[in-house]
This record gives C-alpha cells, structure tokens and sequence, in this order.
C-alpha cells in the first residue's frame, strides 16, 4: 500500500473512531507500516507477546486458544476488514498472548509497534485520548463477548456474528464458527435453516 493509500485508508478508520483530525493522521504516517500475511499463517502466535497494533485493510483472522491437554481448537474472536486487530492485555502490559490470531484468507494490515504508539500518546493530545477510546474499545468487546455466552441463544450469537462481520458465512469454514459459537456443526446447520425459513 503506498503512503496516500494508507493515509486514506487510516483517516477512514481512525479519524472517526477517536474523533481525530487530517493533521492528526498526517503526523503518525512515519509510524505505520504494512504486512502481508499469508493464509493460514499468524498475525500473532500464542505465548509470545503481541507487540504491534493493527488495522485489518483486507482479509479476515480467527483468534483462537490452543488446549495442548485436548489438542482442540477454540475460537473466541474474529478480525475482518476495517476492525483493529491486536491482542489488547498482550500488547499494553507486554505479557505473552494467550491465543493465536491466524489468517483465514490472504490478508494486508497496517500496524504499528507499541513504542511508537507510546510515543505518538507522549507529544500528541489528540493520539492520547485515541488511546483511552481503543482501551473503552477492547472492554467493550471482551465484555460484549462475555455476556454473549452468558446471557444470549446460540442463534442470537450467530446472528451478531453475521452483523460484526458481513458474508463470514461465505468466507469462513462452518466448523470455525461452530466453534465460535461452542456448538457442534449439525446444531448450526439447524440454525442456519431456522434462520432461513424465517425470512422466507
């Protein structure tokens, strides 16, 4: 991606998630970088630290924690264009990431390393408070997460997963979200019916 490519793409992004200005943007370009990742390999990997910050430009990951005493696989979250992409308690506490991120297509990011975010919050106000708005951001989600498995039906969880990340269906394995939803495929298989004779 050239440099204008990515200042678009980021004042798309990020000016409107944390209400921050062109010059804003413009003063943190030196800092991002772009990454082509393959399918099937790991924008991070479990136990090791996630040190960089990134913006999913196109492509979709599957977060997912790795059981050694079963050998099974369990997705907890997914990352599609436009999204952050970050393990947030790994890269601001700098402590080894409990899950792999792993792309399920041929993907492009921009990142930026956790030095130069700390720099861009030290000398700009504006990046600061950008910084408090991802922290609000990835509670939300984790906590969002959380109480989706508390409180709501398998099928409300698939149907906010469909809103999150529009044609996952098409992109994405059916046992990847099965797993996502901690349900078997025959049972989503049925959801995906129920689902469908309702809108007919």
């Amino acid at each position: 991606m050239e440099t204008t490519d990515a200042a678009g793409y980021l004042k798309s992004i990020v000016a409107p998630f944390a209400g921050l200005t062109e010059a804003d943007v413009s003063v943190s370009l030196s800092f991002w970088r772009k990454r082509d990742i393959i399918k099937g390999d790991f924008y991070n990997k479990q136990n090791v630290v996630c040190k960089d910050l990134g913006i999913v430009v196109k492509g979709i990951f599957r977060v997912y924690y790795y059981d050694p005493e079963t050998s099974e696989e369990k997705n907890v979250f997914f990352f599609s264009e436009g999204q952050f992409i970050v393990s947030f308690r790994s890269f601001i506490y700098e402590y080894p990431c409990n899950y792999y991120i792993e792309a399920l297509e041929d993907a492009e990011i921009l990142y930026v390393s956790y030095p130069d975010l700390q720099n861009l919050y030290k000398n700009h106000k504006s990046w600061e408070r950008f910084g408090r708005i991802l922290a609000e951001h990835f509670f939300n989600q984790s906590q969002g997460r959380t109480e989706e498995l508390l409180f709501l039906t398998h099928e409300q969880r698939y149907l906010n997963l469909l809103k999150q990340h529009p044609n996952i269906v098409q992109r994405v394995a059916s046992f990847h979200l099965a797993s996502f939803l901690g349900i078997k495929n025959p049972s989503l298989s049925r959801i995906k019916k129920r689902i469908q004779e309702g809108r007919k």
